[in-house]
């Protein structure tokens, strides 16, 4: 199995950024997937979520500025974000949801500047 975020990167507060991971060696189309994040010296928490059917759910701290969306023909399950804030600094990671410890990729780091 492997996981594989991209689009991280410095972006000025307000801007946008898209955040693509992708899937294999997993039956991605029956997963329900997730979109996690570490900030430095705190937990890893879910901001987004999105069932096998494509139901949604957001942190409230992310609702209204961040989207979940997932391809199943590219196995692969995206996080539009937009109105960037600071403290939406972390790095970014995909995984199931709930999340399985084995499934952990690199991330991707998110910085956000004011």
């Amino acid at each position: 199995v492997q996981l594989v975020e991209s689009g991280g990167g410095l972006v000025q507060a307000g801007g946008s950024l898209r955040l693509p991971c992708a899937a294999s060696g997993i039956i991605f189309r029956i997963l329900d997937m997730g979109w996690y994040r570490q900030a430095p010296g705190k937990q890893r928490e879910l901001v987004a979520a999105i069932s096998s059917i494509g139901h949604t759910n957001y942190a409230d701290s992310v609702k209204g500025r961040f989207t979940i969306s997932r391809d199943n023909a590219k196995n692969t399950v995206y996080l539009q974000m937009n109105s960037l804030k600071p403290e939406d600094t972390a790095v970014y990671y995909c995984n199931t949801d709930p999340a399985f410890r084995d499934y952990w990729g690199q991330g991707t780091q998110v910085t956000v500047s004011s």
